[in-house]
């Protein structure tokens, strides 16, 4: 049998790029009519001339590569449909030979043909080759590196983890014996659990995934590895009760993480009580694990319903509810999946949503075991949710009245050259009429500058003595009567006359009947002109600003510096000479021994002509009388002797003493 013509590789994405619809159109069709003749041959022929064809297997292999990663880059023309499911055959028919190419048992082959095709297709193709040398060997490679990987940390490239990570996750969920693979000895989960600690969110997903399918892997299969599947859960138990007394949160520890995001406890509880092996040491450390799931973490959103309000508007949408809009709980269920499964799209996702009541568990179990119902096994799976809504008439269709215009503003402007536009280009200019001169051109220019003939001639018309007063503002011109001062002076009454009745009595001023309908009050107000409200509330406001209380005390409260007249009580001359005083004392009250005692009168100290100490006259009496005159000659008679000689000779004795009395 002849050669068949060599399939060209599928290309990359910049040189798919450069490749205009129709050429493209033909390339699928030739590798359309290459994968059927190769089908086409019997299985002896298939492994003589397929099996050395080195270009199918790196058409295979890049095929895969290019289609995995964007599903929609072969189209969606009929030729693109068959192309993919030829492809599928092809790698299926190569994975079922005894020895099938080596570039197709690399595991980047093998988990972006899982990932291209579902589980429930590849996942017995997947097993048949798992005990394969080579495919054993490419496995192991990895599992060395990751872990090397995982132990650096920072150190390491967490770019290229992330991206090995989420290519693996394809391969661990499509093969139960792949993910005891990884799961054999503790290195591997150790190494995820300590890189968990490191704070790069698209890490921490992909290691969370990585953990749930490596673990669901164990409850799979013909025969579970339930024993193993315990074996690890107390490794997780132990690594969280570690992280629990060390430095860092509790509930940043990966397994906290696992058991609240992920229903892996559930579906190992489940996979235990179906197997019948649900022992005592596996429900306490399912227990156990319970107890590290993380407050709040399983609470789910609470069901926003929107109404639809009918506005009126003439357009409405097919249904009462409007295709398409998400609800707020919908969004965040759609990103929790989209975690786990990156590749699905969010219209296809919500449709799992609504055909299990929303419940993300159920939706993630089913993906996961890849028995989906027939009517959503065959949809797109990386279909979006459109905002695209389809419109019709509306079912009220009767006809409205012209809403009325909006009014017209109008203002000063309006009719002017400009709204007319009649005015002068010459006269519009942006900015500055002439920028490039100064101020000093400005005032320099007498160009428009009134002459001085017309400044002389507006001068000799004004009149500097016309200075007759403006009566406009007059208070009798305005019609206003109210005299400023007097004004004041009433309000000063009125505030004295209120202030004296709230400190004789605040009752005065209380807001009911009985106090408006009493004499006092009826008295207040014929005093102040008054209404009672305004009388109340002067009191009102006075008892709610205690320094305006002060300063009425103050101002009507205090001593005016008016004070009364006393009588004088210095001697005066009586016309008669009686030498007696105007203020009278009662003599009994005197130390004299001879009779009342006065200020000039008997035995007072005066000096008067019924005898006594005093100096006999008046020194400020009238100028001329002999009784002045006598009084001012004898005034210092006898002041050295009785007066300051006495305090001279007391001082000198006293410093002569060194200043002490005694």
């Amino acid at each position: 049998m002849a050669a068949l013509p060599p399939f060209a590789p599928f290309p990359e994405a910049p040189w798919r790029d450069h490749i205009v619809p129709d050429e493209w159109e033909a390339c699928l069709t030739n590798w359309v009519a290459l994968a059927e003749a190769h089908l086409s041959l019997s299985g002896d022929q298939f492994a003589l001339v397929s099996s050395k064809d080195e270009s199918l297997s790196s058409f295979l292999v890049s095929f895969t590569r290019e289609t995995a990663s964007n599903n929609a880059v072969l189209g969606t023309s009929q030729s693109a449909q068959l192309l993919l499911r030829q492809s599928f055959l092809l790698m299926a028919r190569f994975l079922r030979t005894p020895s099938p190419p080596p570039p197709l048992l690399q595991w980047e082959t093998l988990s972006d043909f899982c990932r291209l095709y579902s589980k429930k297709r590849t996942s017995s193709l997947i097993s048949q080759v798992s005990q394969n040398l080579q495919v054993t060997t490419s496995l192991n490679a990895l599992k060395k590196s990751l872990i090397v990987s995982l132990d650096a940390g920072l150190k390491g490239d967490l770019n290229a983890l992330e991206s090995r990570l989420k290519r693996l996750n394809h391969l661990i969920h499509a093969s139960p014996d792949i993910a005891a693979f990884f799961l054999a000895g503790s290195d591997f989960l150790d190494g995820l659990i300590s890189c968990y600690k490191i704070m790069n969110p698209p890490l921490r997903k992909a290691i969370l995934t990585t953990a749930y399918l490596c673990l669901v892997g164990l409850t799979e299969g013909d025969s579970p590895k339930l024993s193993m599947l315990i074996d690890q859960l107390y490794s997780l138990k132990a690594a969280a009760e570690g992280h629990k007394v060390g430095p860092l949160n509790v509930n940043d520890s990966m397994v906290a993480e696992l058991v609240t995001i992920t229903p892996i406890l559930k579906q190992v509880q489940r996979r235990l009580d179906d197997s019948g092996s649900n022992t005592t040491r596996g429900k306490s450390v399912i227990t156990a694990l319970e107890g590290f799931r993380k407050p709040g973490g399983n609470i789910r959103p609470k069901k926003l319903v929107k109404r639809k309000i009918d506005k009126g508007k003439g357009i409405m949408t097919e249904d009462d509810d409007v295709p398409g809009e998400m609800k707020m709980h919908r969004m965040s269920q759609i990103s929790q999946i989209q975690d786990l499964f990156p590749e699905l799209g969010s219209g296809f996702i919500s449709k799992l949503l609504d055909e299990f009541g929303d419940d993300t568990e159920q939706v993630v179990a089913h993906l996961l075991e890849d028995d989906l119902p027939p009517h959503l096994a065959t949809v797109d799976r990386t279909k979006e949710l459109s905002p695209e809504r389809s419109r019709r008439k509306s079912r009220d269709i009767a006809p409205r009245p012209t809403p009325p215009q909006a009014p017209i503003r109008h203002n000063v402007f309006d009719d002017d050259e400009f709204d007319k536009l009649e005015v002068d280009l010459s006269n519009l200019h942006f900015g500055k009429r002439n920028p490039e001169k100064s101020a000093d051109d400005i005032l320099n220019d007498r160009s428009s500058a009134p002459n001085k003939a017309a400044i002389l001639s507006a001068l000799s018309a004004f009149d500097a003595d016309d200075d007759e007063r403006d009566d406009t503002y007059d208070v009798a011109d305005a019609g206003l009567v109210v005299d400023d001062a007097n004004a004041e002076d009433m309000k000063d009454a009125n505030e004295e006359a209120l202030f004296r009745a709230y400190q004789s009595d605040s009752k005065v001023f209380d807001r009911d009947a009985a106090t408006r309908r009493s004499q006092t009050r009826s008295k207040l107000k014929q005093q102040t002109g008054m209404t009672d409200e305004a009388i109340e509330g002067w009191a009102l406001m006075l008892a709610r600003a205690p320094h305006q209380m002060r300063q009425l005390e103050a101002k009507y409260s205090a001593f005016s510096g008016d004070q009364p007249a006393l009588a004088s009580t210095a001697w005066r001359a009586s016309p008669a000479e009686s030498a007696a005083e105007d203020s009278e004392f009662d003599g009994k009250s005197g130390n004299n021994r001879g009779g009342p005692r006065g200020r000039g009168g008997q035995g007072g100290r005066g000096r008067g002509r019924g005898g006594g100490r005093g100096r006999g006259g008046n020194v400020s009496g009238p100028s001329g009388e002999p009784e002045t005159k006598n009084a001012q000659r004898h005034k210092e008679a006898n002041k050295g002797s009785r007066a300051n000689h006495n305090r001279r000779n007391q001082r000198a004795k006293k410093m002569a003493r060194g200043g002490f009395p005694g």
